[in-house]
């Protein structure tokens, strides 16, 4: 079968980061070509994706099957707009990713500095496959090429806390991949003979019309535990201990790759194989979302007793992260909106944060926030940056966050659900309590008795600015998807036009 100049470019953007993390291999012994790969190949990764948003908002949406391993399992690719929005954010972050890496890296002076950009694109290499998966073998297949390849991200230091935050990522994706993502996968193909996604929308999903309603919830199930990439309690410990790794992992994996693979295929399964009709007659949406509830209410409570900075952006992430799945649980238009854009809105806001918390290592050496008194003093840009990503987190108008919130409650609102609506407000006052103090102590608080007296900007050394320039990059734009999230909702109208024609009427204005 010949393969279409779409299905090429496809092919193409997932298999530039793998290319990438070659070179950078053979590179390793001459740190500038090495860097330079890099940057380059994200660069080329974003622009590949970046040709491919006319035909999705021409409403395109080409497959193509690459080889079939049995009838139903095969490797597939398929273009449409949640996949395009997932990408194209992972992408356009790892360019400020490259840059910001080598002042990081540099900076501290780490070690098997060649692995850990070897490793970093192979991962992206696999998050470009699975936003690009036309069925769940594929997603399945990339979504653990994500983490074998960010193993040795996360154990980098090898010392004995790597090496035990390792074993606990590792062991934790891993059990749940094969021992639920599998048998939900056979059971799944023995009920409906393909692993295919929905060809018709969102709403139809690919179970037969007589499938056993126990056996639906039990293929669910499985699959709502099984990415345990998505960060859902109580199968999210892993995450926090993952914060032994170097700050640019943690970023790659709160902000960008490793969760949101997670709550990527979390979402792309509930919405394109079992479909919103199913999810509201079964009442599993109205479940998932309360059980989401629960991790977004309690992960805040627990941010708020983390004085270590990364520690409490981790426990912010498992709770923002169940905003994306509340988001597609409501099944309206409005709320499922809200939940994919948050894909980009917590993106670009949360790495905006742990780059500032890298930055702030790298440049002072503080990592406790009781010891960042006066800081914003000496890192005026980075401490803008992180109050502005902050006021996203929050949900501030007219920040990006704001507008995930919006579509959220008026998607509650829609199936007339307070317990979710005043779930999103209690959240937005906790998210107010871990973070406005991060930011009042910066600027109003008293640097320690040692530091009194110092003003030199600690942003001006070369390799803080390789850091300070990127997070200053991300930060601008968590506020400007605020004020212009116009194609962003184009983007995700084009996944199902009947499904999110209001939103589609409203951004057009047709």
């Amino acid at each position: 079968m010949e393969i279409s100049d779409t299905s090429g470019m496809i092919f193409l953007t997932t298999a530039i980061p793998m290319v990438t993390a070659l070179l950078i291999m053979i590179s390793g012994k001459k740190p500038n070509l090495r860097e330079s790969w890099a940057v380059i190949g994200a660069t080329l990764t974003f622009l590949s994706v970046l040709n491919l948003l006319p035909q999705i908002l021409a409403g395109a949406n080409p497959e193509h099957t690459f080889f079939t391993i049995l009838p139903g399992v095969c490797i597939k690719f398929r273009l449409d707009g949640m996949g395009l929005l997932f990408a194209g954010t992972s992408s356009f972050l790892w360019i400020l990713a490259a840059f910001y890496c080598v002042g990081y890296m540099r900076g501290l002076d780490e070690h098997a500095q060649t692995r850990f950009y070897v490793c970093y694109a192979i991962s992206v290499g696999g998050a470009m496959g699975a936003a690009f998966a036309g069925n769940l073998f594929t997603l399945y297949l990339f979504y653990e090429i994500v983490s074998i390849a960010t193993y040795p991200l996360v154990m980098h230091h090898q010392d004995e806390e790597g090496y035990e935050g390792g074993k606990k990522y590792i062991v934790y994706l891993f059990f749940t991949s094969k021992a639920f993502l599998l048998t939900g996968m056979v059971l799944l193909y023995m009920q409906c003979g393909t692993l295919d996604f929905s060809s018709t929308g969102i709403m139809d999903g690919i179970f037969p019309a007589g499938a056993s309603k126990p056996l639906v919830i039990v293929i669910y199930l499985m699959f709502l535990f099984g990415f345990a990439k998505s960060g859902i309690m109580p199968l999210h410990n892993w995450l926090p201990s993952a914060m032994v790794a170097p700050t640019p992992v943690s970023a790659l994996l709160h902000a960008v790759v490793v969760v949101k693979v997670g709550v990527f295929s979390t979402v792309r399964v509930m919405l394109s194989t079992f479909g919103t009709d199913l999810l509201s007659s079964t009442g599993l949406g109205i479940f998932t979302a309360y059980f989401v509830s629960f991790t977004i209410l309690t992960a805040s409570v627990i941010a708020l007793t983390k004085t270590n900075l990364k520690a409490r952006l981790a426990y912010s992430t498992v709770s923002q992260l169940s905003y994306i799945i509340l988001g597609a649980a409501l099944v309206t238009p409005m709320g499922v909106t809200g939940g994919i854009i948050h894909i980009t809105n917590h993106a670009f806001s949360k790495i905006t944060l742990f780059f500032c918390a890298g930055a702030i290592m790298v440049a002072s050496g503080k990592k406790d926030i009781r010891e960042m008194g006066g800081l914003a003093k000496r890192m005026p840009l980075t401490m803008a940056a992180f109050a502005l990503a902050s006021l996203s987190m929050i949900g501030v108008p007219p920040v990006s966050g704001f507008v995930t919130k919006w579509y959220l409650a008026i998607g509650a609102m829609d199936i007339h659900n307070w317990i979710i609506l005043t779930v999103l407000l209690v959240s937005s006052l906790l998210n107010a309590g871990y973070f406005i103090p991060v930011v009042i102590q910066a600027y109003y608080g008293k640097p320690p008795e040692e530091e009194r007296g110092q003003t030199s900007n600690l942003e001006k050394r070369p390799l803080i600015m390789f850091m300070v320039i990127p997070l200053v990059i991300s930060g601008v734009f968590s506020v400007a998807f605020g004020f212009y999230p116009d194609l962003f909702l184009n983007i995700i109208g084009v996944v199902d036009t009947s499904f999110f024609a209001n939103i589609l009427e409203k951004v057009t204005g047709s």
